[in-house]
């Protein structure tokens, strides 16, 4: 098997992992835990590998007020330097949400956005989040980075590292300004929910 292929299965086994540990959720967080420490230790995922996951598995448990077309692509964009590489694009690879196909688009610049569902924001960008942040949120946009205190920040959900593990924290205050409904359940498994957005400045 080369490596490609590999990395291919690999995408694609921990993409259902942690879609099952999601549903694990309905019997408690500390499944889910397990459940996702179980997942790293039997595939051996890199960071880019858990992160492209969860931004899969997190639009299954959001919902956008603006309406998307029959047929119309689910547009997961990344903007500034990219850590994910072809892992994203395996990840996603003849999926869909709700019956939207999904597609990678890779952005020079936030103005080109305005189609995205979800969004990941490269530590690049730090410094541009102030103007970064009320685009997505009058495009409806789910944001997502791992930038230190991104949802302290004003973004919607913020990649954590606790214990050698990827968790993620959400702000709940910053989904409502962008239109978004989060799942309950989604919220259960954060390892913080933010209730105060401050729209891209370092509390």
């Amino acid at each position: 098997m080369d490596a490609l292929a590999h990395r291919e299965i690999n995408c694609s086994g921990l993409r259902r992992l942690i879609g099952a540990a999601f549903v694990a959720r309905l019997v408690g967080v500390s499944l889910l835990l397990g459940a996702l420490s179980a997942s790293a230790q039997a595939v051996h995922p890199t960071e880019s590998q858990v992160k492209a996951a969860y931004l899969y598995n997190f639009g299954k448990f959001v919902t956008w007020q603006m309406d998307r077309g029959a047929g119309s692509t689910l547009d997961i964009c990344v903007l500034g330097k990219d850590p994910f590489g072809p892992v994203l694009d395996s990840t996603v690879s003849g999926e869909s949400i709700d019956g939207h196909p999904i597609a990678v688009k890779r952005l020079v610049a936030i103005q080109d956005g305005s189609h995205c569902s979800i969004l990941f924001i490269g530590s690049s960008e730090e410094g541009r989040l102030t103007s970064i942040l009320p685009f997505t949120q009058s495009y409806g946009i789910l944001t997502v980075s791992d930038m230190p205190h991104f949802a302290e920040r004003g973004g919607v959900i913020g990649f954590v590292s606790i214990e050698d593990k990827i968790r993620f924290e959400v702000n709940r205050s910053a989904a409502e300004q962008s239109h978004l409904t989060l799942s309950s359940e989604l919220l259960k498994v954060a390892s913080s929910v933010i209730e105060q957005s401050s729209n891209g400045r370092r509390p």
